[in-house]
């Protein structure tokens, strides 16, 4: 997936401005899709020029114009394409992995400790998917089917979280009978 499928979905929904799109990523896809301010602010840019999206200037009381983005036509079809298209499956890149793999060239209390490092992140990231797993829950029938899809992409971080807590106590395990 590219940043620019990411923030046509986003726009796709509601439009707004690069501030607006930023604070988005964070809550709605930053959990499993990273983008800094920079990176957003010159997608927003390069999509304007290929005619994605476009803006309006929209007038603010005491502070510069902002520019408010939309998806054109275009975007919207640039955006089914990809939707109907196939993804490659990520392959992972996970430092922690190597430094395990590498771990008989040190002490087992090294990477105990760096094992629960790692998994008060994970534990924290967990509560926190538990948390907005509740707010839906919490939302009456009616309005369950318009956030099922973004609730299946949460499903997939809360068991994700789950495989590696529970992956951890394994190598805690080993690493403490060593």
């Amino acid at each position: 997936m590219s940043l620019k499928h990411a923030i046509l979905t986003l726009l796709e929904t509601e439009e707004g401005s690069g501030y607006d799109l930023l604070k988005r990523f964070k809550d709605r896809l930053g959990f499993f899709w990273n983008a800094s301010h920079q990176q957003i602010y010159l997608q927003l840019k390069k999509m304007s020029e290929e005619g994605l999206i476009e803006f309006e200037h929209e007038t603010q009381k005491g502070k510069p114009n902002r520019k408010v983005y939309h998806v054109t036509d275009q975007g919207k079809q640039t955006l089914m394409d990809w939707i109907h298209g196939s993804v490659k499956v990520d392959k992972v890149n996970d430092a922690m992995l190597v430094k395990l793999y590498a771990g008989h060239l040190v002490n087992p209390e090294v990477l105990l400790a760096e094992i629960q490092k790692h998994t008060d992140i994970h534990q924290r990231m967990l509560n926190t998917f538990l948390a907005l797993e509740q707010d839906y829950l919490s939302l009456d029938d009616q309005e369950k089917p318009q956030y099922a899809l973004p609730y299946l992409t949460l499903r997939k971080g809360i068991l994700g979280e789950q495989a590696w807590l529970t992956w951890a106590q394994e190598v805690n395990a080993y690493l403490k009978q060593l």
